[in-house]
């Protein structure tokens, strides 16, 4: 994709409800895919199978050789999608399981910095991180071959392969799939005409018809997502956007995301001061459909319009948030955005209405968002380093108190909205240098 275009997913939906025979068809495809994704985790999923993921063709080839395909008579267009779908998902698990032994060997006090060394190596180096999980002689291209010697001099080799090899077969999980709810498929397999999209079933020569809100038509690879339960279907259909660039945007901002305020500058301009109320009233619905759900397990059929509301509400918030979003960029113009790390979600604490209440805050999606956006705008989002951020004062530098959405610096007097003061000391830590790389 060129430089000045960036990736973004949009949706389509489903204009009339889609026939249980004909949603059938649809699912029995994905039961399909979901065959070939659990049957191709198992296979190669596995240490032995490393030196064949990349470029895959190896794979694709046995796969061919297989007989599955026939087995399932599953139309080829969707039968190498699937293959190539849990080929990307097994290549994601294996950088995860690097990632979290490379994080234990950073907290190891027991190992050398040469033994750090020479693991970081095997794990950085492909064709020596698969010869020790395989127990196979080290065999790699001469110049890296010297460094491997190099660093294989200076520690015991055999404890540290004996520590390799545990750590993975500890973390390294074979994937499975029970969800059958979509498939991937690609511009062979559908046709748009007759404002809907014609989509290939298994059936030779035949298609399903399915009517949609919009006349737009791509012809790229889509993502169908189906919801039997109401005859609903999703098209997810990832297209390059233009980048925009804005010469008036030049300002350098500071923000704070908050659960009852979405957004605080570092002027003091709030967005998003809805969102608390929004989010309390969501909250508080869930709870309460939840209650009426317990009370009448064995005899309640109100899933279907609980699901459909659950959504309605959903959407309605998410509307909400990316208009403020909008606003935001447009008022503030910015050519760089500092906003604090967010933290991870911690244990529960004591009060269940408020945990409730954070469980269903949309952090998450605001960050997302605000991610997707400012790449979209050619603006610079920069996260800062987060320790005790709200709780420094942004003009002495001082550790103040918090007390009612105030924030006030016993040691120079200074007194300023909470919110507003780490949006300040964002901006300050970014404009320093303590960022997140």
């Amino acid at each position: 994709m060129p430089p000045d275009k960036i990736c973004k997913t949009i949706h389509q939906y489903n204009r009339e409800p889609i026939s249980a025979e004909q949603m059938e068809k649809l699912q029995e495809i994905a039961r399909d895919y979901r065959e070939v994704k659990n049957y191709v985790y198992l296979r190669y999923g596995g240490i032995s199978s490393l030196p064949k993921l990349y470029p895959g063709y190896t794979i694709q080839n046995e796969m061919t050789k297989s007989g599955l395909r026939e087995e399932l008579q599953m139309p080829s267009v969707y039968f190498y999608l699937a293959l190539f779908d849990a080929l990307g998902d097994i290549k994601s698990q294996w950088a995860r399981t690097k990632t979290k032994v490379q994080e234990l060997i950073r907290k190891n006090e027991n190992f050398s910095p040469e033994e750090k060394h020479y693991l970081r190596f095997l794990l950085k180096v492909s064709n020596a991180f698969e010869a020790v999980l395989n127990q196979k002689p080290m065999t790699l291209p001469s110049k890296i071959q010297k460094t491997y010697e190099a660093l294989a001099a200076q520690v015991d080799t055999e404890k540290m392969h004996r520590y390799l090899c545990r750590q993975v077969r500890k973390y390294h999980v074979r994937q499975h799939t029970e969800t059958a709810d979509g498939f991937s498929i690609s511009e062979r397999a559908y046709r748009y005409k007759d404002h809907g999209i014609y989509i290939s079933i298994k059936e030779k020569r035949k298609r399903i018809f399915v009517a949609l809100t919009d006349h737009n038509q791509y012809n790229r690879q889509l993502y169908i997502k189906l919801y039997p339960e109401r005859g609903g279907l999703e098209i997810k259909v990832p297209i390059d956007v233009t980048i925009k660039s804005h010469e008036d945007y030049q300002n350098q901002v500071g923000i704070s995301i908050g659960m009852y305020t979405m957004l605080t500058t570092d002027q003091g301009h709030d967005y998003g001061d809805k969102l608390g109320q929004y989010e309390m009233e969501y909250a508080d619905w869930i709870r309460l459909q939840t209650r009426r759900y317990r009370r009448n397990r064995d005899n309640n059929p109100g899933r279907k319009k609980y699901n459909t509301q659950k959504k309605r509400k959903l959407e309605q918030l998410h509307n909400y948030m990316n208009q403020e979003l909008n606003r935001f960029l447009q008022t503030e113009k910015p050519s760089t955005i500092y906003m604090v790390k967010l933290p991870k979600p911690k244990a529960n604490g004591v009060n269940r209405t408020i945990n409730h209440s954070v469980t269903m805050w949309q952090r998450g999606y605001i960050r997302r968002r605000l991610i997707q956006k400012c790449q979209e705008q050619s603006i610079e989002l920069v996260e800062v380093l987060g320790k005790d951020i709200s709780n420094e004062c942004s003009n002495c530098g001082a550790i103040g108190i918090r007390q009612k959405g105030i924030f006030t610096c016993q040691t120079c007097g200074f007194q300023i909205k909470e919110k507003e003061n780490t949006a300040k000391n964002a901006r300050n830590r970014g404009l320093s240098g303590k960022i997140i790389y």
